[in-house]
């Protein structure tokens, strides 16, 4: 049979997403394993991840999590930070700490071929480290200068700005590192964490061509760490409504933005929704956002919208870096965009583009066998599993125009609003 190449292949899009199903082992010291085999990937990643923050009581050492993740690979017991790089550099390992506001941890991808070697040095990563005072006294200083270099930057100080005022300063999500926090704590409370806090509530995610004999020895290497298991509260968090931040900066041409608002979680069944309105207002390069302020009025090269990954305080922002004298305009416009879609039926070519980007889009983010865990990992932490996925590809599919003014005039409301403004 001979191909026709002069017709295109008919498009077709996908009605349902076929995943594989996580294979669950829990350790002896309760830590669960969450599986999925890749066997024709001839590499492994095993991710280690634990619940983030400190106990309230020390609030005011908020950069020791980060700090002590950062400076594992700065020496263990048996290997200094050189031994340690010239050791995963020759196995072509990579180890990676994992920083975020509600989980942190450590991931290695490695071969197959390598993967017994490296393991048990990456194990020690765990509970051998060191935390050499010289080294620790140089990072300091690093990140006394890296913060100090952030408050000068529109954009970063205005990120900064909107989570205070989104969450509060006293909250884990809410609080702006200053030079001064590099100096409030020392070596001995790094230990302190590394050895009390931080492996609390743990989790592995693991992935690649892994036989049994691997994950025997993958069990035998975690089921003696030391863990803490305990009942957490998810913190609650309001923005003050209708609260304005304007930082002005007089050198500066530009101005950074951001306006958002706290919304619902992934749990909640207006979600999927709420995804599709962000993705038509600001959510890709074809949408209302970028039409209007970036390609009609030419006020910004940038701009735009998204949800946040957070999950009990999930939030959505507009972001832009716009000309200074047009801060206002822009504001404006965003709230005029938004009243469109509320009140005006979205075309029905418009609409069609947006499905297609969408269900083209979501069907990216399973390309490989480290795509999968970590979208696993994502909603599993959120409280869901992988039908999270099939009922998003569903209402792609099948939702209308009253669909999207109902989500708008139910979630965007101007009077909830933050709005930051630095530049």
């Amino acid at each position: 049979m001979i191909l026709d190449r002069s017709t295109a292949p008919e498009f077709q899009i996908p009605k349902e997403i076929s995943f594989p199903t996580p294979v669950i082992r829990t350790l002896s010291n309760g830590v669960p394993i969450y599986f999925i085999p890749t066997p024709e990937i001839d590499a492994i990643k095993l991710e280690i991840s634990a619940v983030a923050g400190l106990p309230d009581e020390n609030f005011d050492k908020k950069l020791v999590p980060s700090f002590t993740l950062q400076m594992v690979m700065e020496g263990t017991k048996t290997k200094n930070a050189a031994e340690l790089d010239d050791f995963f550099d020759t196995y072509a390992t990579e180890v990676e700490p994992q920083l975020g506001f509600e989980h942190q941890g450590l991931s290695i991808l490695t071969t197959k071929k390598h993967f017994k070697t490296v393991l048990p040095v990456f194990r020690d990563l765990l509970t051998e480290a060191v935390f050499p005072e010289k080294e620790l006294v140089k990072r300091k200083k690093q990140k006394a200068l890296s913060i100090s270099i952030h408050k000068e930057q529109n954009g970063h100080r205005a990120s900064s700005l909107f989570r205070k005022a989104l969450f509060g300063e006293n909250h884990l999500y809410g609080q702006i590192a200053e030079e001064s926090d590099v100096d409030m704590f020392s070596r001995e409370d790094l230990e302190e964490y590394y050895h009390k806090e931080l492996w609390t509530n743990p989790e592995i995610f693991l992935t690649g061509n892994i036989e049994e004999d691997e994950m025997n020895i993958i069990i035998e290497a975690f089921e003696n760490l030391p863990v803490r298991h305990t009942q957490l509260s998810d913190p609650e968090a309001f923005n003050i409504p209708s609260h304005k931040i304007r930082e002005e900066k007089e050198k500066s041409v530009q101005s950074s933005i951001r306006i958002g608002c706290h919304m619902i979680p992934k749990t909640h069944p207006d979600y999927h929704y709420l995804l599709i309105f962000n993705t038509i207002l600001g959510g890709y390069f074809g949408c209302r956002l970028i039409k209007n302020i970036r390609e009609d009025k030419g006020y910004t090269y940038g701009i735009s919208s998204s949800l946040g990954g957070l999950k009990t305080a999930d939030y959505w922002a507009v972001m832009a870096d716009v000309i200074k004298e047009f801060s206002d305009k822009v504001i404006e416009e965003v709230y005029l965009e938004i009243q469109k879609l509320q009140q005006e039926p979205v075309p029905s070519d418009e609409m069609e583009t947006v499905r297609n980007y969408m269900v083209g889009k979501l069907l990216t983010q399973f390309s490989s066998g480290f795509d999968l865990i970590g979208r696993f990992k994502s909603i599993h932490q959120a409280g869901l599993d992988f039908s999270f996925y099939q009922a998003q590809l569903e209402l792609i599919l099948s939702f209308n125009q009253e669909d999207i003014m109902a989500v708008g005039n139910k979630y965007f409301k101007e009077e909830n609003m933050v709005e930051v403004i630095v530049g």
